[in-house]
């Protein structure tokens, strides 16, 4: 595939300068910030991640595309990991951050009533599950998203008297738990039960689709509901209605609403990690909408701030039963955040960029399929909405070197066909394979995140605001990509038959 002639119109790399020298003029490239990258290796903490695989020193960015301070542009499909479902700068979060300012208002308030932290809460909660917001309190947290699932462990265990938190394998906020465990649990009642998630490409019970979502509550049911395992009910259930760091793994609708009545039957409060999938990333505002569940608990930070850090706990009320003075964090109140928020929620609700996001993904996912039938090294594409993933697999290393020398002896084609056939079960995860392929898209002038259990999950985040030739410019990039990591790979090319 070759890039779309429209992509000039936005500022990007086309076809033919895949190598990146796309500049405003000569000697645009901005001298003195060729040491960034080393310095930076030099100074900061190993925990580094995006600066080892994207070699970037962004210094302009406007929607979907950022300029590399050597003038290089690059269509940004990792989005601040999803924080910027309107792309970087929007006019209107620019226009609601300079108004706080020129306003004289307080950039910091603690939980003090603000009008900016007013308008938030309105914008808020018009974008709610309606079940939700008839009910609902929120509880501003600290900015991280650590933050929220602290609060909402914290907030759990108040309420029901109990300890614990079941959670599921692969989710992003496990690490998260573990740390509200360490701080608020206490070697008493700091425990979880780690429950698996239903998936299809790697079902836990080697079935996937409906019976291995079936598999999995009824694993989750008995969990809660056996005499004598003598575990006792716990504090709550947190979950991901998209795993999205897990691999973009979706949850199937009636297992969410099986989760639902389980939690419900018990009166174990059941929380929404929203924390990715919010502000219309999949498809609807809430992923929860899809499956038309009403939890408890929604936790929500990234998308929710405009671009800023902010992190907010929606409850129902009945559950606000922790006192004043109660454990809290200092930026808890983020004027501009909050203002940035309420432009970015009004604007995805009034420009409907949940519904776009919906039918755009959709395309996206069908054309992405098609890579998925011509290349062997390509295990699944799945998503919902803009959160799109494509597990990276290793043929060759699954099968036998007898069978790689008939391969070579007969041309393949059939035998391809057949090991490459799902029934067959998973072929190997190949986290180098995902690697290789985010490093094609970036020489491309493509940013892509990796994630998923194995590190072998190309994720694609761009901005709600993404149009039709953008995307068309993307998928051109990473199949470009794909292609390339293919060509290299022992039987990565899957001929087409017929």
């Amino acid at each position: 595939m070759t890039d779309s002639g429209a992509a000039v119109a936005f500022g990007v790399a086309t076809a033919d300068t895949y190598t990146g020298a796309v500049r405003d003029g000569p000697g645009s490239g901005l001298v003195g910030h060729e040491s960034i990258p080393r310095r930076q290796s030099a100074r900061e903490s190993a925990a580094r991640t995006y600066a080892r695989a994207l070699p970037v020193v962004p210094v302009r960015a406007r929607g979907l595309t950022i300029e590399g301070a050597d003038g290089h542009r690059y269509l940004d499909c990792l989005s601040g990991g999803g924080t910027l479902v309107l792309g970087h700068n929007h006019p209107v979060v620019l226009e609601a951050i300079r108004k706080v300012l020129d306003s004289g208002a307080p950039l910091h308030a603690h939980d003090l009533a603000t009008p900016a932290q007013d308008a938030f809460t309105a914008e808020l909660f018009r974008t709610l599950p309606p079940e939700l917001a008839r009910r609902a309190r929120v509880r501003f947290c600290g900015p991280a998203e650590t933050n929220a699932v602290e609060a909402a462990f914290e907030l759990v265990r108040a309420a029901t008297g109990r300890g614990g938190l079941l959670a599921f394998t692969g989710a992003s906020h496990g690490a998260m738990a573990g740390a509200a465990f360490d701080t608020l649990g206490g070697a008493r009642d700091a425990w979880s039960v780690p429950l698996p998630y239903p998936q299809d490409y790697r079902c836990p019970f080697g079935l996937g689709g409906t019976r291995g979502a079936e598999l999995a509550a009824r694993w989750t049911e008995s969990a809660l509901g056996d005499p004598e395992s003598r575990t006792p009910l716990p504090a709550g259930m947190i979950l991901e209605p998209v795993q999205d760091e897990g691999g973009v793994i979706t949850a199937p609708d009636e297992w969410m609403r099986r989760m639902r009545q389980i939690t419900a039957a018990r009166s174990v409060p059941l929380i929404a990690d929203e924390i990715q999938t919010g502000v219309g990333r999949t498809g609807a505002f809430w992923a929860v909408e899809h499956s038309g569940v009403t939890p408890d608990v929604l936790i929500l930070a990234k998308a929710i701030g405009g671009s800023l850090p902010l992190a907010v706990m929606v409850y129902r009320d009945d559950l606000d039963v922790v006192e004043p003075g109660a454990r809290t964090h200092t930026f808890r109140g983020n004027q501009l955040a909050m203002a940035a928020g309420t432009a970015t929620l009004a604007y995805v609700r009034e420009h409907r960029l949940a519904e776009r996001a919906a039918t755009l993904g959709s395309h996206m996912l069908t054309q992405l399929r098609e890579l998925d039938r011509d290349f062997a090294v390509i295990g699944e594409v799945r998503g919902r909405g803009l959160m799109i993933g494509v597990e990276m697999v290793d043929v060759a290393g699954a099968v036998e070197q007898s069978e790689l020398d008939r391969v070579a002896a007969t041309g393949g084609g059939a035998w391809l066909e057949s090991a490459t056939d799902p029934a067959r079960g998973p072929r190997p995860a190949a986290p180098a394979l995902a690697s290789a392929v985010q490093r094609e898209c970036l020489r491309r002038g493509l940013i892509v995140g990796l994630g998923g259990r194995h590190g072998n999950v190309v994720r694609l985040l761009p901005p709600l605001t993404i149009s039709d030739e953008q995307a068309t410019a993307v998928l051109d990039r990473l199949a470009d990509a794909v292609e390339a990591v293919a060509r290299g790979h022992a039987l990565g090319h899957k001929q087409r038959q017929g």
